[in-house]
């Protein structure tokens, strides 16, 4: 398998990676910036299928952080309107907590275990651009870990095949 492009360029398909740490700066940088990058050199095969590659990690991370979101708002609210107390917790004038903080702990882990799946979300968003990055820094492709392709290509298969067989190819 020859996972090695001739003549890539290099730099501009590592400053498309590394363009998605755009997104802790400008909102949505993370499309906007990588996209830019990507048409600019979009004839070059090296450049496109690094472009597509970071665009679907993109693409597909921000849908797995909204999917978790709902779910955990979704969540927190059933299982919170499930919660039995026996006590009211309400704030007196003073502004202290009034109630059974310990019936509250259903909702408490919950939002927990949500809170540390977009955390690694953000982590496996780090390890994915830095390896890519570097892979493509080294002139080789890169397969981002839990990414949806939505922008395909036809070479995309063959690139991470074996095979890599024009004959096989369905367009």
């Amino acid at each position: 398998m020859n996972n090695q492009s001739t003549n890539p360029d290099k730099t501009v398909a590592a400053l498309i990676h590394l363009s998605t740490f755009t997104q802790f700066f400008f909102p949505l940088g993370n499309f906007i910036f990588p996209l830019i990058f990507w048409t600019a050199k979009k004839n070059d095969p090296f450049v496109n299928e690094h472009g597509k590659q970071a665009l679907n990690f993109q693409i597909s991370l921000f849908l797995y952080a909204i999917f978790l979101l709902m779910l955990g708002v979704a969540g927190a609210i059933l299982i919170g309107l499930n919660i039995n107390f026996e006590d009211s917790f309400y704030f007196n004038d003073h502004h202290q907590w009034i109630g059974n903080p310990v019936e509250a702990g259903p909702v408490t882990i919950y939002i927990m275990v949500m809170a540390f799946l977009l955390i690694s979300l953000f982590v496996l968003n780090i390890y994915g651009v830095v390896s890519a990055t570097i892979k493509a820094g080294e002139g080789k492709y890169f397969k981002y870990p839990l990414a949806i392709n939505f922008l395909n290509a036809s070479k995309t298969k063959d690139i991470f095949t074996a095979s890599g067989d024009p004959e096989n190819e369905t367009a």
